[in-house]
């Protein structure tokens, strides 16, 4: 007897169709979503931040007001499978921007590899680089401006 080979939810399921539970394990975790983003008025262009939202713990890269974010912090940008078509402004690791772009998670995701370990050793949480942004002065907000290169963080001016 020849032994089904199923597929997981992530290659079966269009992202619109998920359940919530199964939306929110998309999240590897990463906590990139949380940093700052400082946007140009003139061409729209978004920068990052290494600053992470005041609700963000930096060590485990979770939100300690998760369920009531809204309410806490008005600026929070909660990610639905209505937003896919403007996922582009996510880092290129973003897991929910990976699978939107290429049908398949990263190798290092917690859902496939079982724990947030290789995530985590590849250094693709913000964990080591992010400042809680109520330790600058928004005016020097811009000193603080990133790119993405391969996932990390390198400093960045803004032009």
């Amino acid at each position: 007897m020849i032994a089904k080979r199923y597929e997981p939810f992530w290659k079966t399921i269009p992202m619109e169709q998920m359940s919530s539970s199964e939306w929110e394990s998309l999240c590897d975790g990463c906590g990139k979503c949380c940093l700052q983003k400082l946007q140009d008025d003139e061409t729209e262009e978004v920068y990052y931040t290494n600053l992470a939202c005041h609700q963000l713990n930096i060590a485990t890269c979770q939100c300690k007001v998760y369920e009531t974010r809204q309410e806490k912090v008005a600026s929070c940008v909660t990610l639905t499978a209505g937003q896919i078509d403007v996922f582009e402004w996510l880092p290129d690791t973003c897991s929910y921007r990976v699978l939107h772009e290429t049908k398949d998670l990263p190798n290092w995701h917690p859902l496939v590899t079982g724990s947030n370990k290789e995530m985590l050793r590849q250094g693709l949480s913000v964990r080591h680089y992010a400042v809680n942004e109520r330790t600058v002065s928004e005016e020097d907000w811009e000193t603080h401006v990133i790119k993405w290169v391969h996932g990390m963080p390198e400093p960045h001016e803004i032009v």
